[in-house]
């Protein structure tokens, strides 16, 4: 199964900085509990995505970000 990218590069961007900026806080415990790992989890994701290039919420609706091909 071939799924081609549908995230552009601002999109990617912003998910690494709000992903990394997640966990740094859950590391140094300004968000802790539940809070924290439901944060921690959202990074996780973000930070997956923008590697990966592919959002699975975009799938459904066709939506994308990036350049046309």
């Amino acid at each position: 199964m071939n799924i081609k990218k549908n995230m552009g590069r601002a999109d990617r961007s912003i998910r690494f900085v709000v992903g990394a900026v997640l966990i740094v806080l859950y590391f140094m415990d300004i968000i802790s509990g539940t809070v924290g790992t439901i944060g921690l989890v959202f990074a996780i994701v973000l930070l997956g995505t923008s590697f990966v290039g592919v959002c699975g919420l975009y799938l459904p609706f066709q939506y994308k970000t990036c350049e046309p091909d």
